[in-house]
């Protein structure tokens, strides 16, 4: 994986191989967390082990239903890890796996990036708003 980045890092984006394998690699990750409650569950997992009806609690407004098919395809992908405790009732934990930590810089990006967003709409908003009092 390594090496895949380092070529991936040697490729000029004006280079038309570089910006085909660029753009494959970002329709690859894109593949992977399209959807509404994807990236909010990794989100939510990010800050560690949720039982079920804590992530059906946090991922505001998604159903059971849905939610169990999203963590399914997160698990196949490698990205999330189910356990199965022994409790009564059975609950069950999910995790982020190694693999799905290796997402949470891009989370923490699109974090950053949405709290500037949302100020920036605000100032446009509130600037907006004065220029039409005046």
């Amino acid at each position: 994986m390594q090496i895949a980045m380092e070529k991936v890092k040697n490729l000029k984006s004006v280079n038309h191989e570089g910006c085909k394998v660029k753009l494959r690699a970002v329709q690859d990750t894109l593949d992977i967390l399209k959807g509404k409650w994807k990236i909010s569950i990794i989100s939510s997992l990010s800050f560690g082990k949720r039982r079920f009806m804590e992530l059906q609690r946090e991922v505001d407004g998604v159903g059971a239903k849905m939610l169990s098919k999203e963590l399914q395809e997160l698990e196949i992908n490698g990205l999330v890890l189910r356990t199965i405790c022994d409790t009564k009732p059975i609950t069950v934990e999910y995790e982020l796996s190694d693999y799905g930590k290796t997402l949470e810089p891009i989370i923490a990006e699109l974090i950053e990036w949405g709290i500037n967003h949302r100020a920036n709409i605000i100032e446009r908003c509130k600037t907006s708003a004065e220029v039409e009092r005046k």
